[in-house]
């Protein structure tokens, strides 16, 4: 009955996330690993990868996301407990990347999927299997983001993919996980066929 009422007492990641967004102070990729530990994984993904999932402009700052998004899911796949950064993403500023509009509409979003989600098959986003699966997926919807020709909008649903996955595996809610993984694959087909038709189609016109 402990256990159940400390599960229960828990702070939700949505309130821990605007809560650390808020302070008064540089919110730092490094800082927001050392806040969020264990969890750091799940929600440095649902950070990176939100921003090129919202149709928003976002200066270009997308393929730097992308490729730290990649460098972290390399790491769940030898089975680093930790993530390591190279001190100069580690300074990396988020609410100066993103600006207040984006880091509002991440906080509302994942508020919004804790709501409605719950615990869905949890064993199945848990253990070293799942963990190394995770991290393959990541890496392969964030390189399609990350190849994604420009303006094209085309990242948008690997990166929504990588979203909802690490939301899954935050809640423990498989669910959510297979229907992440579901748009990434959409995302990888759009990016191969409708990419590739739009190269062939610049390199006519020239």
């Amino acid at each position: 009955m402990r256990s159940v009422r400390r599960t229960e007492a828990e702070p939700r990641a949505s309130d821990l996330l605007e809560q650390w967004l808020d302070e008064d102070q540089p919110r730092t990729l490094g800082g927001l690993v050392e806040a969020f530990g264990e969890k750091s994984f799940a929600i440095l993904f649902i950070v990176l990868l939100s921003v090129p999932a919202l149709p928003v402009p976002t200066g270009g700052v997308t393929h730097v996301f992308e490729a730290i998004a990649m460098l972290v899911a390399l790491q769940l796949l030898i089975g680093r407990p930790s993530i390591w950064l190279p001190q100069r993403w580690k300074r990396v500023d988020l609410r100066g990347c993103m600006g207040e509009r984006l880091t509002g509409t991440l906080v509302r979003r994942v508020r919004w999927f804790e709501r409605f989600s719950h615990q869905r098959l949890p064993f199945l986003t848990r253990g070293w299997l799942s963990r190394e699966l995770f991290g393959g997926l990541v890496f392969v919807f964030s390189l399609t983001a990350f190849l994604a020709p420009p303006f094209s909008g085309l990242d948008t649903l690997p990166a929504l993919g990588v979203v909802l996955m690490s939301l899954g595996v935050l809640l423990a809610d498989f669910l959510l996980v297979a229907a992440g993984t579901a748009i990434g694959c959409v995302g990888i087909v759009a990016v191969v066929g409708l990419g590739g038709l739009l190269v062939r189609t610049v390199r006519d016109l020239v």
